[in-house]
């Protein structure tokens, strides 16, 4: 009886862990409606053979059987196990409301610190919810009395009046203590780690990471699923050679080297402004294997593109994996170096790894700006632009609220032509230089029939014609990339009429997940991972018009460096090292796959390097040069994100 009465009120405690994350309503279009969510998560068990629900009810019934081992009273210990329950099922809701956030592991730090804290999870009218709580409770406690009347035993599990008795029923009860105990921290421990048996039995069962947004991760895979898996994240392995004096000897031989590229630059990044420009899912439509497109959507950009610093870039992501492309371009650290468990920084790195002192941005934090039109909770971005420095965030929820928000026609995102003006006016605040981080929103999957007067057309070159559903989506976005292109060129002209010097490292982070055809060739797996970039100054900048060697092909790790060499600036030994890096190897990115929102990363395998020409370089073949830097590589980024933090002690990281 009381095995099926443990089932019963496990499920009741995993449901009301779901419907914690669950709202009627919700601003990000990608997330699920509470009943959809709620339904959706059982019933997919039989339509999907997807046993992730069954996760849950193992994870939080081990849990249910720890206190039920320790406490020997059912009807004691079930209360008990309901009211952590509810209590976490009501914060996870009102934190869900408020921020658009899961709970998080890092949101255990309100156990050791005010629990007035707490309240800025409480949204208005959090009294009824709690009310509600308070009385299904209550309820529960009145069956609990009666049942517990009913009952004979009175809920006890074990029972034995002779010392054998009384000594068999403590070994089981330890052994139900101990056994459920070190699966369940085996198991958090082990599930972010590529490989791993607990890895193996989650996926399995069907957990499907979604790390870019912890409220739909936790829908779709359920909150215990979700949590567990960013207790233990693991980051880096500790390189063999790691210490101190090797540290102090990798920061020496940089400062060599910074001096030297010193003694023929003549200018300061501080000198100017830089701005970071993320275009959302921009890239080239005319580039996809198999695809013919009747018209150029980028022309402007093309353009621009021959007379400055440009090329193509490598990104780790398809179809996804914005905040990892955003972390390299603003940190110069590399998702290749990371352990392949890593799949998402934002969510699962070592905070260190968003330490201000290590972010090689322009000027001084007062004039560091992020600008994001949209959700500010997503990937944790008002969080980690804390960290990293940012004065202000500027997005649609706040609490910096961006200026402009205007949208095109059907479309539900902001337009990058709106969220160029509130750039602009930023950076007319001030004489003085800055450093804006701009996230654009406008080509953001899913792509419908959005725009009136659409005359743009793909067709398939493959003996498959494009399905319905991939064709709209495909011209949907060839419209979306011509408005960017339109839109960033516009904004290039108001920059140039601007009377201080702008530096623009400009880039899309990824393709758009929408080439099914082409995905499903492996051969085109290095195509669908490159997109457009540019580094580009105004007319007031000494650097309008350079164009650098060995730009053809960059990742965002690079992209700093670049900016230092495109506007003649003096470096760091940061820098120089990658600087230097930059000369042997142009691109650098984990293993890639076409998967759209792909977060398992390939643990096999080398990663991807491609030379000055494009063409991928087997690390077998590299010369005794590029292994020391790239074990050097190794060193700093183990250092600074997961390390001793020796770097920080010295003048790594400080440009002249």
């Amino acid at each position: 009886m009381y095995g099926i009465l443990f089932v019963v009120f496990d499920a009741i405690g995993v449901a009301a862990l779901q419907i914690g994350v669950s709202q009627s309503a919700t601003r990000v279009k990608l997330s699920n409606n509470m009943w959809l969510t709620g339904w959706g998560f059982v019933t997919k068990m039989f339509t999907n053979l997807n046993f992730v629900a069954v996760l849950n009810l193992i994870l939080w019934g081990v849990l249910y059987v720890i206190l039920l081992m320790l406490i020997n009273r059912f009807w004691i210990a079930t209360p008990i196990f309901l009211a952590v329950t509810f209590i976490i099922a009501v914060i996870e809701h009102f934190k869900v409301s408020i921020r658009y956030e899961a709970i998080l592991p890092s949101d255990l730090n309100f156990l050791k610190a005010d629990a007035g804290n707490l309240m800025s999870f409480m949204p208005a009218g959090a009294q009824w919810t709690i009310l509600l709580a308070v009385v299904i409770f209550v309820a529960f406690i009145a069956l609990f009395v009666f049942l517990n009347h009913r009952d004979g035993r009175h809920g006890k599990l074990f029972r034995g009046d002779d010392k054998q008795s009384r000594s068999l029923n403590a070994i089981v009860r330890l052994l139900l203590i101990i056994v459920p105990g070190t699966f369940f921290t085996l198991y958090s421990m082990q599930v972010s780690t590529v490989g791993s048996w607990a890895k193996t039995f989650s996926s399995a069962m069907g957990d499907m990471p979604s790390m870019w947004d912890s409220v739909y991760d936790a829908q779709r895979n359920g909150p215990m699923v979700a949590f567990t898996r960013q207790l233990n994240p693991k980051v880096m392995v500790k390189p063999d050679d790691y210490s101190e004096e090797t540290m102090k000897e990798v920061a020496a031989r940089y400062e060599k080297e910074a001096k030297k590229i010193n003694a023929s630059r003549t200018e300061n990044m501080t000198d100017s402004t830089v701005i970071y420009v993320l275009s959302e899912s921009f890239s080239d439509p005319s580039r996809v294997p198999g695809l013919k497109v009747n018209k150029d959507s980028m022309p402007n950009i093309r353009s621009i593109k021959e007379n400055t610093t440009s090329g193509l870039m490598l990104s780790s992501g398809y179809g996804g994996g914005t905040a990892n492309l955003e972390y390299m371009g603003l940190t110069g650290l590399s998702m290749s170096n990371f352990d392949s468990s890593l799949t998402s920084v934002s969510a699962a790195c070592a905070e260190r790894a968003l330490d201000a002192d290590h972010q090689p941005a322009v000027g001084a934090s007062k004039n560091s700006i992020g600008l994001h039109p949209y959700e500010s909770s997503m990937y944790s971005r008002a969080t980690n632009y804390k960290k990293f420095g940012f004065s202000h965030f500027y997005t649609l929820t706040g609490p910096d609220v961006i200026s402009h928000q205007d949208k095109i026609d059907d479309s539900p995102y902001v337009s990058d032509e709106a969220t160029y003006e509130s750039t602009i006016e930023e950076v007319k605040k001030t004489d003085g230089n800055q450093f804006l981080q701009v996230i654009t929103m406008q080509n953001h999957m899913p792509y419908h029939d959005w725009y009136k007067n659409n005359d743009f057309k793909a067709e398939s070159t493959t003996d498959t014609p494009l399905e319905d559903d991939e064709k709209e989506s495909i011209e949907t976005y060839q419209k979306g990339a011509a408005l960017t292109d339109e839109a960033t060129a516009d904004f290039l002209d108001k920059l140039d009429a601007i009377d201080k010097p702008i530096t623009v490292v400009f880039y899309g982070d990824h393709l758009p997940g929408i080439y099914s055809s082409a995905s499903e060739d492996d051969n085109n797996s290095l195509a669908l991972h490159l997109t457009d970039y540019f580094i580009w100054s105004n007319k007031t900048s000494s650097s309008q018009g350079n164009e650098i060697d060995n730009a053809d092909y960059s990742s965002p790790n690079f992209f700093v460096a670049q900016a230092a060499e495109h506007m003649n600036a003096k470096v760091s030994p940061y820098l120089a090292f990658l600087t230097q890096m930059h000369e042997k190897i142009s691109a650098m990115e984990p293993p890639v796959v076409n998967n759209i929102q792909g977060w398992d990363r390939i643990p096999e395998g080398q990663n991807i390097y491609l030379d000055a020409d494009g063409n991928p370089m087997a690390e077998s073949d590299f010369d005794a040069e590029t292994q020391q830097l790239l074990a050097d590589y190794q060193l700093i980024q183990y250092d600074i994100t997961t390390g001793k933090n020796y770097l920080k002690d010295t003048d790594f990281m400080d440009l002249p």
